[in-house]
């Protein structure tokens, strides 16, 4: 685990865990290195996922590269997707090169991965004005880019919340195997589940 991360919460219930469940969970504390996508399609995703998820101000707090890295590296895929896309690896790959692509029209031939945390953001504000839009639209790069929009979203939310970083900020105390739950009743908790944090007031998006 990278020690500029603080540990969580939920990991001092990993001893109460079957060992599977154990080792599936601190494996998303240390990733393996990407081994999927090039370097330069990293410095696109990298930025990309943690603006979509928040992390524009702590990148890396939640190691999302390595861990879209790894599902795109070993799957599985969803069991499903949209017709005009392809696979979800080969998506991800054509998706990051129009993303750069668009960066460079926009930023006279500066790529995504050159731009400040600013221009990043008004970039994927854009693209996610005309993604929910309602109106017919051109193929943006050849992709549909109302589903591109939500295939990143959709990853990029699976692996947020699939680590015990997110599951503190949610009051997740973590898997119940084999334990189970107890307490069930309406605001109760188990004796084993920390307090609900003190809401803290939202940072603010970048400029």
């Amino acid at each position: 685990m990278n020690p500029r991360r603080p540990r969580p919460r939920a990991m001092r219930q990993a001893h109460a865990w079957d060992p599977h469940t154990r080792a599936v969970v601190q494996a998303r504390l240390a990733p393996p290195s990407c081994r999927f996508l090039t370097p330069a399609e990293q410095a696109i995703a990298g930025p990309l996922l943690d603006l979509l998820t928040g992390q524009a101000h702590t990148p890396g707090r939640v190691p999302l590269l390595a861990l879209l890295d790894r599902r795109l590296a070993e799957g599985p895929a969803d069991g499903w997707r949209h017709a005009d896309l392809p696979e979800d690896a080969l998506a991800w790959r054509l998706s990051l090169g129009a993303l750069d692509a668009e960066a460079r029209l926009r930023h006279r031939g500066t790529g995504f991965a050159g731009l400040t945390t600013g221009d990043r953001y008004r970039l994927l504000h854009v693209l996610c004005t005309r993604a929910r839009s309602t109106l017919p639209a051109p193929p943006w790069h050849g992709l549909p880019l109302r589903h591109v929009w939500e295939l990143w979203m959709r990853h990029a939310c699976a692996a947020y919340y699939s680590h015990p970083l997110a599951w503190d900020e949610t009051g997740f105390g973590g898997p119940a195997s084999p334990r189970g739950y107890v307490r069930l009743g309406r605001g109760t908790r188990e004796v084993w589940e920390a307090p609900h944090p003190a809401p803290t007031t939202p940072t603010e998006s970048p400029p």
